[in-house]
């Protein structure tokens, strides 16, 4: 008896934040805190690419993430060596906007074509891509933001 009550108060112990996890509602895109030592990543690089389309200020960074995590350890086995970050404003009132679906596609000079959902984190959209390659991309963004209309930029980046 006292087995199977140790077990079952185990089991709960180690189930309960899992079910918290998993009800998280990742519907709205919200923010997302990725644990970067409190420095957002739209705090981070340079701007890449800005642009007023229909209403709405789009703004993108290419993070090299090595240099962004100077003195810690890279993940075994990750290839992505950039994070691409897009915050949305609307550029009459500057209010961010930060609820919809946003994918990207990153095509280097050897004509390899990475497509990604970015996620909704920290104010901005992001997701990492692999631009180890030294050379030019290119980087068309796709977003759908709570007004319903779909927009797009398109814009070069330098690897260096």
């Amino acid at each position: 008896m006292k087995k199977s009550t140790i077990l079952i108060a185990t089991l709960f112990s180690v189930a309960l934040p899992l079910t918290s996890f998993a009800a998280m509602d990742h519907s709205d895109h919200g923010s997302m805190d990725m644990g970067h030592g409190g420095h957002g990543m739209m705090e981070m690089g340079d701007v890449a690419h800005q642009e007023v389309v229909d209403g709405v200020k789009a703004t993108f960074k290419v993070i090299n993430m090595k240099e962004h995590m100077k003195g810690m350890e890279m993940p075994k086995g990750m290839k992505e060596t950039h994070h691409l970050a897009a915050e949305f404003q609307d550029a009459k009132s500057g209010k961010a906007l930060t609820v919809g679906e946003v994918k990207a596609k990153v095509q280097g000079t050897d004509k390899v074509e990475q497509t990604k959902e970015l996620m909704g984190m920290q104010g901005h959209f992001g997701a990492d891509f692999d631009l180890s390659k030294k050379g030019k991309y290119s980087v068309i963004c796709k977003f759908l933001l709570k007004d319903g209309k779909v927009r797009n930029a398109k814009f070069w980046y330098t690897a260096k």
